[in-house]
C-alpha cells in the first residue's frame, strides 16, 4: 500500500527545514551579538527567566511540528481502500486485421503484416476517448479482445498475430463484418469498424447482405488497403528455403491491392477509405476518423483506490501552529 499520494512533497520538506534552520541559525547569531553589545551576560539573565527560555522552546517546537504536519497533509496521507465506478464519454470501434497468407507480401518490408502492426501500435499510443476491440481474419473472422479501454491488452495482442494463426485460410470480409456488427450492438450511436487488409475476397457475393445489418447498426468501415495495385508474390518458408505461392494450376501466385473493393466498401457505409503510406500517416488518420463517432456515457471498469486522510494531518498542522502563534513567551502582560 502507498501510504502517501504524492511522495515528491518530502523533497520539499527537506528543502525547507534547511532554509528555516539556516534562517534561524542566522537570527540567532545576530541577536546574540546585539544583546552581547547591549547587556552584561548577568543582566540578560535577569531580563530572560528560564520560563522565558522554556516558553520559547516550545512555541519553536510546536510551529516546526505544525509545518510538519502540513507536509504530511499536503503529500496526500491515505489508507483504506474504497471502489470507484468510472463512467466516461467513449465512442466504440473494431479494429479488424488480415493475418491471410496474402498479407505476407513484401511491398511493404519486411511485410503488409507488420507494417500493419507497427501501424496498430501507434494508432493505440494516440487513442483517448475511444473503447476498441480487436478482430483476426482469414475466411473466417476471431475476436481476439472484446470491446475494452484497456489499450496495454490491446497492444500486447496485436503484437503476436501472426499469419496463418487462424485454423482456416483463404479471405473474406463479410464474416468480420457479420462478428462486427455483432460485438457492436449492444452500443447507441455512430460506431466504426476498421478493415485492415489488401481487399482479397474469395466470397465477395456474401458482402451485401452483412453491409445492410452493418448500416443498420449504425456502423461505419472503414478500410485501409494495403499493398500495391502492381501486387507482389506470396514467399513461403521451408526447410529448402523461400518459396513462392502457386495456384492450383501451378502457376505462381501474384496478391495485389484491390483498391476499388475497399473504395466501394466503404462508402456504402458512410465510411473512408485510406490507403497505406507508411505507419503514422495511417494512424493518425484512423484517429482522425475515430474521433468523429458518436460518443456515449459508459461505465469503465470499477478501480481500487486507496482513501484519503489528509484531513487529519491538516487538523493537527493548523491547531499546532494557532498553538505557536497563541502561546505567550511571557506571563501575563508585558
Amino acid at each position: 500500500m502507498e501510504l502517501f499520494a504524492n511522495t515528491k512533497i518530502f523533497f520539499y520538506l527537506i528543502l525547507t527545514a534547511l532554509i528555516i534552520a539556516v534562517f534561524w541559525r542566522i537570527g540567532f547569531l545576530r541577536r546574540k551579538a546585539v544583546l552581547k553589545l547591549l547587556f552584561s551576560k548577568t543582566n540578560f539573565q535577569l531580563l530572560t527567566p528560564p520560563e522565558f527560555k522554556i516558553r520559547k522552546r516550545l512555541k519553536d517546537i510546536l510551529f516546526l511540528s505544525g509545518i510538519f504536519f502540513l507536509f504530511i497533509a499536503l503529500a496526500g496521507l491515505q489508507w483504506g481502500k474504497e471502489r470507484r465506478e468510472s463512467i466516461a464519454n467513449y465512442s466504440q470501434a473494431i479494429i479488424a486485421l488480415d493475418v491471410s497468407l496474402s498479407m505476407q507480401a513484401e511491398d511493404f518490408k519486411p511485410n503488409r503484416l507488420e507494417n500493419a502492426k507497427i501501424m496498430l501500435k501507434m494508432l493505440f499510443d494516440e487513442i483517448t476517448q475511444e473503447r476498441l476491440g480487436l478482430i483476426a481474419f482469414t475466411s473466417e473472422a476471431y475476436m481476439l479482445c472484446p470491446i475494452t479501454t484497456d489499450l496495454d491488452a490491446l497492444k500486447n495482442l496485436s503484437e503476436r498475430l501472426k499469419i496463418n494463426m487462424l485454423p482456416v485460410a483463404g479471405t473474406a470480409i463479410a464474416p468480420t463484418i457479420k462478428l462486427a456488427s455483432r460485438m457492436l450492438s449492444a452500443y447507441s450511436g455512430v460506431k466504426a469498424l476498421v478493415l485492415i487488409t489488401d481487399g482479397e475476397d474469395h466470397n465477395p457475393k456474401d458482402i451485401e447482405e452483412t453491409l445492410s445489418t452493418a448500416r443498420e447498426a449504425g456502423i461505419r468501415i472503414i478500410t485501409v488497403g494495403i499493398g500495391t495495385e502492381e501486387g507482389e508474390l506470396i514467399p513461403i518458408k521451408t526447410d529448402r528455403g523461400t518459396e513462392y505461392k502457386k495456384d492450383r494450376s501451378g502457376k505462381t501466385v501474384i496478391t495485389k491491392l484491390d483498391e476499388e473493393s475497399l473504395i466501394n466498401l466503404a462508402s456504402k457505409t458512410g465510411g473512408a477509405y485510406i490507403k497505406y503510406t507508411n505507419a503514422q500517416q495511417v494512424a493518425d488518420d484512423i484517429a482522425t476518423q475515430l474521433r468523429t463517432l458518436d460518443k456515449s456515457l459508459t461505465k469503465t471498469t470499477d478501480t481500487v483506490i486507496y482513501k484519503s486522510r489528509y484531513q487529519i494531518p491538516l487538523a493537527l498542522a493548523i491547531i499546532l501552529i494557532a498553538g505557536a502563534l497563541c502561546l505567550p513567551i511571557r506571563k501575563g502582560k508585558i
